[in-house]
C-alpha cells in the first residue's frame, strides 16, 4: 500500500506541473478539465482514507494520505494563480468544497490543520483574484469571464453563508486552545511575538485571521451587524474564573481589532475605551491576563483608526500598569507594541506624551533586560528606539541607563546579527537625540561603527546600512576630530566602489569629516577621496555626479589653500565636461560651481587645468578657454539656485582683469550675466538704498533661536560657520563689479575702455548702470 501511495503522489506531482505549466489555456483541454473535476472527489477519498488509517495506527500511510490531499489543493491553488480564467468553471465547486469541510460539521472528523489552511487560502485566493473583480460600474467590465466569475462569487456568498462563516471563524477558530495556553505558560515570549511575513500561508491562526479580514473587507455591509451583535453579546464583564467566557471574549475582541479599518463607523471606541475596556485592564485575577493582553492589543489596533486626541494621555496611562514587572510577560510585550503604535500615529503629540516618557522608558528598559529570547529583545529595543526617534532631545535625561546597558547587550549578542542590527539602529537614534556624546558612549560607538562598516567582516552584510547612519550621527555630534574617528575612514574606500546603494551616506560621511577637521582630514585622506571620486564619476548618473561635485566643492570651501592641489586630478574631467557643454543643467551647474571655486582660489591652478584639457583635446589653451567661456555664458541662465548664480557671477567678474583678449571679446556677455545676477540678489532697503540680499551680517549666529539650537547639531554649526566665510556671503557683488571695472579701466586706458563699452548693447548697458558706474 505504501508503494502505491508513493507512486500516486509522484504521479500527482507530475500532473500538477503539466497542468499548470504545460498548457497556455488549460480550459481548452478536455483532459485538464476532467482532471481538475476529479480533484474534489479524490480529496474526499484521501481524507476518509487518512481517517481510517489513523484509527488503526498506520501513521506512515496516513501521513502519505495527508501529503496527497495537500497536493490536490496545491493543484487548485496553482491553477487559479496562473490561469484564473481557466479556473472560472471551478470557482463554485472549489468554494463548496472548502466551505463544507472548514465551516460545517461534515469536515470535523476529517480535517487536519494543514488541509484547513489550504482550504482557507483557496477561498481567499478566489476572493482576491484581480481577474475576478469587475469594474466599479459593472456594465463597463470588458472581460465576460470576469463578470461570470464575479456573479458566481456573489451567488455563493449569500448573507446566510457569510454569517455562518464569520461566526465559525470567531467562535471556533479564533478561540485560544489548550495548547496555546500551555505555550503561553511555558514560552510567554514566543507566544507574544506575532508571526509576521507570510505565516498565513502555513499556520492556522494567522490564516484564519487573514481570511476573516478578507471576508470582512469584501462583505462589510453584511458582516458588520454580525460582529456588532457579537460585541453586544459579550459586552458585560465576565467572571475571572469563567475561562470559557474569557476565551470567547478574547476571540470577539480579536475580530474587532482585525476589522478596525472597515468597522470604525459602527463602534464608539472612545466610550468603549473609557468604560468597559479600561475597567477590564484593571482586573488582575489570573485568567484575566488573556483579556488584559487582548484589550491592550485591541487599543493598539484602533489607535490609528478612531481614538480621539484627548484620550491619548489616558491610553499612555493605561499601558503603564501593563508594563510593570509584576505583570505577565506576554501582556507586557503586547503593551509595548501598543505603545509603539500610539507613538507612531499621525496625530502623535510629543507634549502629551512627555509626562509619561520617564516611566514608559524605564519600564521598557526593565523589560528589555528581563527578556531572554533574541527576538523579544529585538522587539523591545525597536519600541525603545522608535520612542527615542519620536521624542528627540527630550529623551536626554532618561537615556543613561540604556546607554550603559547597550555595550553589555552588544557583547552578549555576538552570535546574533539581527539583534546587533537592532542595537545599531537604536544607537543611531540615541546619538542623534543626545547631541554631543559623552566620552564613555563615544568610546563604545567607535568599535561598533568599525565592525559594522568593515567589508572584511561578515557582520557588515547585516549592519552596514545602520552602521553608516551611526557613523554620520557621531560625526555630526562631535566637537573635534579624534585619532579613532579619523582612523575609521580606512573602511570607506572599499565602500565607495562596492556599495552604490549607500553611496549617498558615504559621501555625507566624507563631507562631515571634512567639515569637522578640514586640513587634518584632507592631508590624510584627500588624495584617496579624490581618486575614488574620479573613478566613480565615469559610471555615475546625474544624481551621483551632483553629490560628488558637492563633496569636491566642500573641500574647496573648507580648506581652499590645500584643497586646490588635492582636487587637481579630478578637475580636467570637470573642465572637459564644461568644454563639451552637453551635460544636464543640474550637473552643469555643479561643474561651473567647482570651476568658479578654483578660479577664485587659484588662477594658476585654473590655467594649469585648462592647459591639461588642451593637451587632451589636442588643442591650444586659448581655444579651450574661449569655448569654456562660451558654454559658461550660454548655460548660466539655466543655473537656478541663487547662491550658485552669485558664485558664478563673482567668478566671471574676477576674469575681467586677467588681461586676456578672449575674455574681453566676451565683455558684453560677461556684463549681461553679472547684471542678471545683480537683478536677482540686489534688493532695496526701507530707505531705498541697495543691498546684497545674500550677505551675512555680523550677527549671523544671533539669528538662530534657542529652540533651534536644541535641534542643531555641531555639524549644523560648522556648516553655518563655513557659510559665513564663503565669498557668496562675504563679497558684495555690486561693489566687486565696480572695483573690477575701475581696475580694467586703468589697465586699458580711457580710449580702449570706452571702445570696449561700446561693444555692449544699449539694454545691457542701461541695466548695468543701475548698479555701477561705467
Amino acid at each position: 500500500m505504501l508503494a502505491s501511495l508513493e507512486k500516486a503522489l509522484l504521479t500527482l506531482r507530475i500532473l500538477r506541473k503539466l497542468t499548470v505549466h504545460g498548457f497556455k489555456k488549460p480550459h481548452d483541454s478536455q483532459d485538464v478539465r476532467m482532471f481538475l473535476s476529479m480533484v474534489f472527489d479524490r480529496a474526499k477519498t484521501m481524507l476518509e482514507c487518512r481517517k481510517s488509517l489513523r484509527s488503526v495506527d498506520h501513521t506512515v500511510a496516513a501521513a502519505l494520505c495527508e501529503k496527497f490531499a495537500i497536493h490536490l489543493t496545491k493543484i487548485l491553488l496553482d491553477t487559479l494563480e496562473h490561469h484564473p480564467f481557466s479556473y472560472v468553471d471551478f470557482i463554485q465547486p472549489s468554494l463548496e468544497f472548502a466551505v463544507v469541510y472548514v465551516f460545517t460539521p461534515a469536515g470535523d472528523s476529517l480535517l487536519f490543520e494543514r488541509f484547513t489552511v489550504q482550504c482557507l487560502n483557496l477561498i481567499k485566493a478566489i476572493l482576491l483574484c484581480a481577474e475576478y473583480k469587475p469594474a466599479k460600474v459593472i456594465e463597463e467590465t470588458k472581460e465576460p469571464e470576469t463578470l461570470r466569475a464575479h456573479q458566481i462569487k456573489m451567488g455563493f456568498f449569500t448573507a446566510n453563508t457569510l454569517t455562518e462563516m464569520c461566526k465559525k471563524l470567531v467562535t471556533h477558530y479564533f478561540l485560544l486552545t489548550t495548547e496555546d495556553l500551555k505555550q503561553w505558560d511555558s514560552d510567554p515570549e514566543g507566544f507574544a511575538i506575532d508571526e509576521g511575513g507570510e505565516s498565513w500561508k502555513y499556520s492556522l491562526r494567522p490564516c484564519t485571521e487573514n481570511i476573516f479580514l478578507t471576508l470582512f473587507h469584501e462583505f462589510r455591509v453584511v458582516l458588520s451587524p454580525v460582529l456588532l451583535e457579537m460585541i453586544q453579546n459579550n459586552h458585560n464583564l465576565v467572571a475571572p474564573d469563567n475561562l470559557s467566557a474569557i476565551l470567547k471574549k478574547d476571540a470577539v475582541y480579536n475580530a474587532v481589532g482585525l476589522a478596525a479599518f472597515d468597522f470604525y463607523d459602527e463602534v464608539n471606541f472612545d466610550q468603549w475605551f473609557s468604560t468597559t475596556l479600561g475597567e477590564e485592564l484593571r482586573i488582575k485575577e489570573g485568567n484575566y491576563r488573556v483579556i488584559r493582553r487582548r484589550v491592550a492589543w485591541l487599543i493598539g489596533q484602533w489607535t490609528g483608526v478612531k481614538l480621539s486626541q484627548e484620550l491619548r494621555p489616558a491610553l499612555y496611562s493605561s499601558m503603564l500598569p501593563l508594563l510593570e514587572q509584576g505583570e505577565d510577560i506576554a501582556v507586557r510585550l503586547t503593551a509595548s507594541s501598543t505603545l509603539k503604535l500610539a507613538v507612531d500615529d499621525f496625530e502623535f503629540n510629543t507634549d502629551q506624551f512627555l509626562p509619561f516618557l520617564e516611566p514608559c522608558f524605564s519600564l521598557l528598559f526593565a523589560l528589555l533586560q528581563e527578556a531572554q529570547e533574541c527576538d523579544t529583545k529585538m522587539h523591545v529595543l525597536y519600541v525603545l528606539s522608535f520612542i527615542v526617534e519620536r521624542v528627540g532631545f527630550s529623551i536626554r535625561p532618561y537615556s543613561n541607563a540604556l546607554i550603559q546597558y547597550l555595550p553589555l547587550l552588544w557583547e552578549q549578542s555576538a552570535e546574533h546579527n539581527m539583534l546587533r542590527c537592532a542595537i545599531v539602529s537604536t544607537l543611531v537614534h540615541l546619538a542623534k537625540a543626545i547631541g554631543v556624546l559623552n566620552k564613555d558612549f563615544y568610546q563604545f560607538l567607535i568599535p561598533v561603527i568599525a565592525l559594522s562598516t568593515d567589508m572584511a567582516q561578515d557582520a557588515h552584510v547585516y549592519l552596514l546600512e545602520d552602521g553608516l547612519e551611526l557613523w554620520l550621527a557621531v560625526l555630526e555630534n562631535s566637537t573635534q576630530m579624534t585619532p579613532e574617528l579619523l582612523q575609521l575612514f580606512n573602511n570607506m574606500q572599499p565602500l565607495f566602489h562596492h556599495h552604490a546603494d549607500n553611496l549617498r551616506t558615504c559621501l555625507y560621511i566624507t563631507q562631515a569629516n571634512i567639515l569637522l577637521s578640514p586640513e587634518q582630514f584632507l592631508k590624510m585622506y584627500g588624495e584617496i577621496v579624490v581618486a575614488s571620486s574620479n573613478e566613480m564619476l565615469a559610471d555615475m548618473r546625474s544624481e551621483g555626479i551632483v553629490m560628488t561635485m558637492r563633496l569636491i566643492e566642500t573641500c574647496l570651501r573648507s580648506a581652499p589653500s590645500i584643497a586646490q592641489e588635492i582636487v587637481k586630478p579630478i578637475l580636467p574631467r570637470v573642465f572637459e565636461a564644461v568644454y563639451r557643454g552637453s551635460e544636464y543643467p543640474m550637473v552643469m551647474s555643479m561643474y561651473l560651481s567647482v570651476m568658479s571655486r578654483i578660479l577664485l582660489s587659484s588662477r594658476d591652478v585654473f590655467s594649469q587645468v585648462v592647459s591639461i584639457v588642451a593637451q587632451l583635446e589636442d588643442s591650444r589653451a586659448e581655444i579651450i578657454l574661449d569655448k569654456i567661456l562660451d558654454v559658461w555664458l550660454d548655460k548660466m541662465p539655466l543655473v537656478t539656485q541663487l547662491e550658485r548664480r552669485k558664485l558664478l557671477g563673482i567668478a566671471l567678474t574676477s576674469l575681467l582683469t586677467v588681461q586676456s583678449s578672449y575674455v574681453l571679446e566676451k565683455f558684453c556677455g560677461v556684463l549681461l550675466c553679472v547684471t542678471e545676477v545683480l537683478n536677482d540678489v540686489v534688493k532695496l532697503d526701507m530707505d531705498g538704498g541697495m543691498f546684497d540680499a545674500l550677505m551675512y551680517s555680523d550677527q549671523l549666529s544671533s539669528s538662530v533661536s534657542e529652540d533651534d539650537l536644541d535641534y542643531e547639531t555641531e555639524h549644523d554649526q560648522r556648516r553655518r560657520m563655513l557659510a559665513a566665510t564663503d565669498p557668496v556671503h562675504t563679497i558684495v557683488l555690486r561693489d566687486y563689479l565696480q572695483t573690477q571695472l575701475t581696475e580694467l579701466h586703468q589697465q586699458l586706458g580711457t580710449s580702449q575702455f570706452e571702445q570696449l563699452v561700446q561693444t555692449v548693447d544699449v539694454e545691457t548697458l542701461s541695466q548695468a548702470r543701475l548698479y555701477v558706474i561705467i
